[in-house]
């Protein structure tokens, strides 16, 4: 037969790129899986023998959860192999690039370039590959992201946004429409910014015709400062009650602050009954403190990931329309 399959008692971790030591401390810390077994493929690491109950660590940006060793003779037969355990497929390239691509180049099209935003993701998880030498390969059909490779990008705008934090906030809004089904801001929409300069995330929002109410001690750039849309106030935003600032379809924060401090200001929003939905940011300093990452996690209908877009930091997505 041209190819052959093997089943494996493990569960493969793709990290996101240069995150693979935070991956392992995760594992180790906040979920208690004895990694010294592990087998590394690049940011791919292969761990025998997770509990099926293991939570899907942050630092994962898709697991393949029922992989297979897949040997084959030839390029068709590698395409052929995967296409006989489903049609969506998409590679984790750290080797034979060129072989890869000819592999993928076999399969069913499926979008792997930097997306326009707002986008619509797929319905389903698209299964994930990696090549570990010529004629073997490490595949799942059954993987935790809808995302080819776990990896959402963007088509860059390098002229108008103030900074780079709005890649950000573009990934959580489609991320809050994909996980709770959520209409994105819009025309109707009154949101309120803490911690708004230089105004990355008020320019995705008025982008989409959203009325914003920025907060921060330094105003935003002119443009932002002169839009209809916006209205500025000069404070620290973390020291404003709900109460004070009234209604808000969505509440943001991009703000560097202790995570204890952030819970606590999304904890006093949440009570007020003021808003439904928020998007913060949980900025990591020094030692991880996973019970409190935890804290943010247990919240109903809310959820803690790991952007593309992120560095050593973590977002928090809570929908309750």
């Amino acid at each position: 037969m041209p190819f052959s399959y093997e089943a494996i008692d493990a569960t493969a971790f793709l990290a996101f790129p240069e995150q693979s030591s935070m991956l392992q401390t995760e594992l180790a810390e906040r979920l208690q899986i004895d990694a010294s077994a592990q087998t590394a493929y690049g940011d791919l690491l292969v761990v025998p023998f997770v509990p099926a109950e293991c939570p899907l660590p942050f630092w994962c940006r898709t697991a393949m959860l029922e992989p297979n060793i897949i040997h084959f003779d030839s390029i068709g037969d590698a395409a052929s192999a995967l296409r006989a355990m489903q049609r969506s497929w998409a590679p984790y390239q750290y080797a034979h690039f060129r072989r890869a691509a000819l592999i993928q180049q076999k399969l069913p099209h499926v979008q792997l370039k930097p997306r326009t935003f707002p986008c619509e993701l797929p319905a389903s998880p698209i299964g994930l590959y990696t090549l570990i030498d010529e004629h073997t390969m490490i595949a799942s059909a059954k993987t935790s992201s809808v995302l080819p490779a776990g990896t959402l990008s963007w088509i860059e705008d390098h002229k108008n946004p103030p900074s780079r934090a709005y890649l950000k906030l573009q990934e959580s809004l489609v991320l809050a429409r994909h996980f709770f089904g959520v209409d994105l801001p819009h025309s109707k929409s009154r949101c309120l910014e803490a911690g708004a300069c230089p105004g990355g995330w008020t320019h995705v929002l008025v982008q989409l015709g959203a009325k914003v109410h920025a907060v921060d001690r330094t105003e935003l750039v002119p443009s932002l400062m002169q839009n209809p849309l916006v209205t500025f106030q000069t404070h620290d935003a973390f020291t404003l009650s709900p109460e004070e600032l009234g209604m808000f379809d969505w509440v943001f924060s991009d703000v560097i602050c202790y995570p204890g401090r952030l819970l606590e200001w999304i904890q006093r929003w949440l009570s007020s009954g003021n808003t439904k939905n928020m998007i913060c940011t949980i900025k990591l300093q020094g030692t991880t403190d996973w019970q409190m990452i935890e804290k943010f996690a247990q919240i109903p209908q809310s959820r803690v990931v790991h952007l593309n877009y992120n560095k050593h930091e973590l977002t928090f997505i809570h929908c309750g329309e």
